[in-house]
C-alpha cells in the first residue's frame, strides 16, 4: 500500500512540475511519463449472503392407507401350489 502512495505521489508531483515548468503556448513540447507496473497484493474478501426463505404451505390432503393383504397371503398358503 505504501508503494502504491509512493508511486502515485510521484506521479501527481511529476505532472505538477511539468505543468508548471512549461510555457503556456500550445506549440510546446508534450512530456511523455512512463511508468512500470504497479504490483496490488492482498486478500480478496469473500462475499456472504443471507437468503430468507419463506415457509412451505404444508396443507397435503390424508393418505388412504392401503387394505391389508394378509388373508389373502392366508390364503395363498392354504391353496395347492400347482
Amino acid at each position: 500500500m505504501r508503494n502504491v502512495s509512493k508511486t502515485m505521489g510521484f506521479a501527481l508531483l511529476a505532472a505538477a512540475i511539468v505543468t508548471i515548468g512549461s510555457p503556456g503556448d500550445a506549440s510546446a513540447q508534450q512530456a511523455i511519463f512512463e511508468f512500470d507496473e504497479i504490483v496490488v497484493e492482498g486478500r480478496i474478501q469473500k462475499p456472504e449472503a443471507f437468503y430468507i426463505i419463506q415457509a412451505a404451505n404444508l396443507s397435503y390432503e390424508p393418505v388412504d392407507p392401503k387394505p391389508t393383504f394378509l388373508p389373502e397371503l392366508l390364503e395363498s398358503v392354504e391353496e395347492e401350489p400347482f
